[in-house]
């Protein structure tokens, strides 16, 4: 029989006679789950207020986003109005002519294609042009007496002359026409709300949400729901007293067909106001009753489980403790001695203990170490994975980039051809060398770029470098110098690999070039190959691989700059000794072969680079062969060529300058719209298309669409950088910015076989 508390004395001995801790536990067990209620009551209640947390943050969200789409739209009107606004045909008031308004009326409705709206040219007093009314009808309209001086957003208004109602009602942008600080007309391209409305409907929203539109006077533009009906409505008064305090927030109010809301507003720097709001009481929520009484019951047991608990915890205090004290000597690696505590259960624990003392301190020393060497592990390819991924994004930025600034060297070389074919050529030889120059450096630029980006196409063959790399050394030797040695090892047993072997040129000289700016006192420069093992691969996919180092003598990196090395413009060299796109290249040329480039280096000790290429596979030829270029003066008078290419400034000069050289251009913006014009009856003699297009087709499946449905119709391609899979030899690919010579060669080229292979 256990002895009360009261005959216990503090210092009196563990009680002699053994206890199962199994009851005891139970009752610790139940002074436990009693207060867990009242946490399990807390936790929902804490769901409850975040779920309204979420409904406000939504609502900010949607707000958001709804004035940035509308906002675009807004803007696409003012970019329309600018650009008319410096049109030629407006210079001069007195040489406006009816036939210079007609084409400055065409111009407009050109702009306005594919848009719900206007554009009205006003002087004061009239309306001059219209695109509203039928082609060719001028001053047939009155306009205001004085003319807006600042560019600006008019809210919501009614047509002239007609009634009141949403078919009548437009906003507009109002743009000042000035020459030489006279301000001459006025040019206004209006937007409906029907188009505002089907931008607020393609929005997603939840069932009973409102999404409201207004204008900078407070009346509705757009509404989901109810469209149409809403309509030049004014907002309810105290809306638009919080919108005039602040320029978004969060409101409660009644909506205009009278359901208790609550959103959000965010107001537009022009004024205008986007509005997303929710029923209130889905906003509120509801506090479920279950959770209410669980609450009120785990308070009224929350007193009971703490009697219980203390009792209990006095009961196996003194066993846990002594438990406690063997563990500290356990932990401080002292000598650990086994005492009876009464309890069945801890006196078990306590052998235990004492058994691990003496197993764990030869242990601990073998744990360390093993620790030790899986963090090093870890922390390595923590730093590998995070080199990766960073240079594989910037991959993808210099693709774009490279890509966008191609089409702009192509715009300035093809006019720069059109300005050469011009009488006053001869005397601006001079500047337009110097452009030639600019484009091809510019041209050179971009191809570094793709090649880190992995997007530049490859010229490709099956290599040996055992037979390679003692052949390369003397284009090695001739940038190194004598200073430095180099020496060259490879495996007899080593795999072929695949690859472009110009651009294995210049890795490798790239790489020669870095160690001879890190050994300028001479040193040596190994070349290694061999057939890669396993963990040399780890990270790429799977397959056989050749390893290929190039190790030097030099100075070696820092460790904080080794993650950089293969970004592009990356170098520690001085300003203008170093351009920091030879790693970079090196790197692009590893990945685009399907492998991967790897630096390490050490202070002092030098450098080694590492390329990691694919084995490869039987299958793989030896050489592609290059297309062969059409004999004789190349010429396109009188082709009809079909120009795709959905960048409107190249696709301009490059019509012009087609056309300088006697062909008749038809173009269109995407492949949808290309073959739209030939289904519409379109005959053209070849069609020379970009690559990488906005749609569902791109440049190479259009290409294989017209092979298949228009068999005698010829197509080439051009394009700065691609990602499509073309097989070789299936289609003449251009490289943007091409020279006039290769694109008039390839054009005719095209037209001579196409003509060639149809029967007599």
């Amino acid at each position: 029989m256990v002895a009360s508390p009261d005959s216990v004395s503090p210092a009196a001995p563990p009680a002699a006679t053994p206890v199962r801790i199994r009851s005891r536990l139970l009752l610790l067990v139940l002074s436990v789950v009693l207060p867990c209620m009242l946490g399990v009551s807390w936790l929902i209640s804490s769901t409850y207020e975040a779920e309204r947390d979420a409904h406000q943050r939504t609502l900010r969200d949607t707000a958001r986003a709804l004035s940035l789409l509308v906002d675009g739209e807004l803007a696409r009107r003012a970019a329309i109005a600018h650009v008319l606004a410096q049109s030629p045909a407006l210079d001069d008031p007195a040489a406006l002519s009816p036939e210079r308004r007609l084409g400055f009326e065409r111009l407009a409705r050109r702009a306005m294609q594919g848009m719900d709206g206007w554009v009205e040219l006003r002087e004061p007093g009239r309306v001059l042009i219209s695109t509203r009314l039928p082609e060719g009808r001028f001053t047939l309209e009155a306009g205001p007496e004085t003319l807006a001086d600042t560019a600006r957003m008019l809210p919501l208004q009614p047509l002239s002359g007609s009634p009141t109602g949403e078919g009548s009602l437009h906003a507009a942008w109002v743009e000042p026409v000035t020459r030489d600080g006279r301000l001459l007309y006025n040019l206004v391209v209006t937007v409906r709300p029907s188009e505002l409305q089907r931008l607020v409907q393609a929005q997603a929203h939840h069932a009973g949400w409102i999404g409201t539109v207004m204008d900078s006077a407070g009346r509705i533009v757009a509404r989901l729901p109810g469209g149409h009906a809403f309509v030049g409505m004014t907002g309810t008064t105290d809306l638009r007293q919080k919108m005039a305090q602040a320029s978004e927030g969060a409101f409660q109010s009644v909506s205009l067909d009278g359901v208790q809301t609550a959103g959000y507003f965010s107001t537009s720097s022009l004024g205008w106001t986007f509005i997303s709001a929710m029923p209130r009481q889905e906003f509120a929520g509801r506090m479920p009753q279950a959770v209410r009484r669980v609450v009120i019951g785990a308070l009224v047991l929350l007193a009971l489980a703490m009697a219980g608990a203390v009792w209990v915890a006095w009961r196996i205090e003194r066993p846990i403790l002594a438990l406690k004290r063997l563990a500290q000597d356990l932990q401080a690696g002292r000598p650990v001695q086994a005492r009876p505590t009464g309890m069945t259960e801890t006196d078990g624990v306590a052998e235990a203990l004492a058994e691990a003392g003496h197993s764990m301190a030869t242990a601990r020393a073998e744990l360390e170490r093993s620790v030790a060497e899986a963090v090093e592990r870890t922390r390595q390819v923590e730093q590998r994975g995070a080199q990766s991924q960073r240079v594989v994004a910037l991959g993808r930025l210099t693709g774009g980039v490279a890509h966008e600034f191609n089409n702009l060297l192509g715009v300035i070389s093809n006019s720069m051809h059109l300005m050469q074919r011009h009488p006053c050529a001869p005397e601006l030889q001079g500047p337009l060398g110097a452009i030639q120059r600019s484009v091809d450096k510019g041209s050179q630029l971009t191809q570094h770029l793709l090649r880190f980006a992995g997007r530049r196409p490859v010229r490709v063959q099956t290599l040996s470098l055992a037979t390679y790399l003692p052949e390369v050394q003397a284009l090695m030797r001739s940038v190194l110098g004598r200073r430095i040695d180099i020496h060259v090892k490879v495996s007899p047993d080593i795999g072929p690999v695949r690859v472009d072997t110009n651009e294995l040129d210049l890795a490798l000289v790239n790489l020669a070039l870095n160690a001879h700016d890190a050994m300028p006192s001479g040193g040596e420069l190994r070349l290694r190959a061999g057939n890669a093992s396993a963990a040399d691969t780890e990270g790429l996919p799977p397959g056989d691989y050749v390893l290929l180092t190039v190790g030097d003598d030099g100075m070696g990196l820092d460790p904080s700059l080794v993650e950089h090395a293969f970004e592009p413009f990356f170098t520690t060299k001085g300003v203008g000794q170093g351009t920091g796109l030879g790693l970079s290249q090196v790197y692009g040329f590893a990945t685009q072969a399907g492998g991967t480039a790897r630096l390490a280096s050490t202070p002092g000790l030098g450098t080694t680079v590492s390329l990691l290429l694919p084995v490869a596979r039987p299958e793989h030829g030896s050489d592609v062969a290059a297309q062969p270029g059409a004999p004789g003066q190349p010429s396109i008078a009188g082709a009809t060529v079909l120009l795709v290419e959905d960048d409107e400034s190249l696709a301009e000069v490059t019509s012009e300058l087609l056309r300088s050289h006697g062909a008749r251009v038809l173009r269109a913006a995407d492949a949808r719209a290309a073959l739209q014009q030939l289904e519409a009856g379109s005959t053209p003699d070849v069609v020379l298309t970009d690559v990488v297009m906005p749609g569902a087709m791109n440049g190479v499946a259009l290409a294989r669409h017209l092979r298949e449905q228009r068999p005698g119709l010829p197509v080439v391609l051009i394009s700065g950088y691609s990602t499509a899979d073309i097989a070789e030899g299936e289609f003449v690919q251009l490289r943007k910015p091409c020279s006039l010579a290769d694109l008039i060669s390839a054009l005719h080229t095209a037209l001579t076989t196409a003509h060639a292979e149809q029967p007599a």
